[in-house]
C-alpha cells in the first residue's frame, strides 16, 4: 500500500487499506470479454491498454481542441483534408486553391499545433473523423 493510500485510509476518505475494486455494467464486461477474446489477451492485461487509450483521446481532445479552433475556417478544411490523406495539388483542386495557398495554410497549421511536419500532425489528429470533409 501507497504512503497516500494509507494516509487517506487512517483519516477516513478510503474505507478499506485493500485494492479498490468496481463493478461494470454487463454490457461492457460482455463487451471486455469480446475483445479479449479477439485480442487474445486476459481481461485483466486488456484493461491497463484501453485506459491508456482512453485517457490518451481524452487528452487528445483536452490539449487539440483549443488549437483546433485557432485555425481559420479555411485552415480547418487544408488540415481535415491532409489528415485524410490527400496530396496538397489534390487539397487545391478540392478547395479552388492554388497550390501554394494549400502549402500556406499548412504551414500555419503546423505551426498552430506545434509541429513540423504533415505526418506529425496527421498522428496527432489520428482519432480525430474528418469524414464530413469527404
Amino acid at each position: 500500500m501507497s504512503i497516500w493510500q494509507r494516509l487517506l485510509y487512517l483519516i477516513g476518505l478510503r474505507p478499506t487499506p485493500g485494492p479498490r475494486t468496481y463493478d461494470i455494467s454487463e454490457s461492457l464486461q460482455v463487451t471486455l470479454s469480446t475483445l479479449a477474446q479477439h485480442e487474445g489477451r486476459s481481461e485483466h492485461e486488456l484493461i491497463p491498454d484501453i485506459l491508456a487509450a482512453g485517457l490518451t483521446q481524452y487528452r487528445s481532445i483536452d490539449e487539440l481542441w483549443p488549437k483546433w479552433e485557432t485555425l481559420s475556417p479555411r485552415e480547418q478544411d487544408v488540415t481535415a483534408l491532409t489528415c485524410l490523406g490527400l496530396t496538397n495539388p489534390q487539397i487545391a483542386a478540392r478547395l479552388s486553391l492554388s497550390p501554394e495557398t494549400v502549402k500556406t495554410h499548412i504551414r500555419s497549421a503546423l505551426l498552430k499545433f506545434g509541429v513540423t511536419r504533415k505526418t506529425e500532425l496527421r498522428h496527432i489528429l489520428a482519432h480525430w473523423d474528418f469524414s464530413a470533409w469527404l
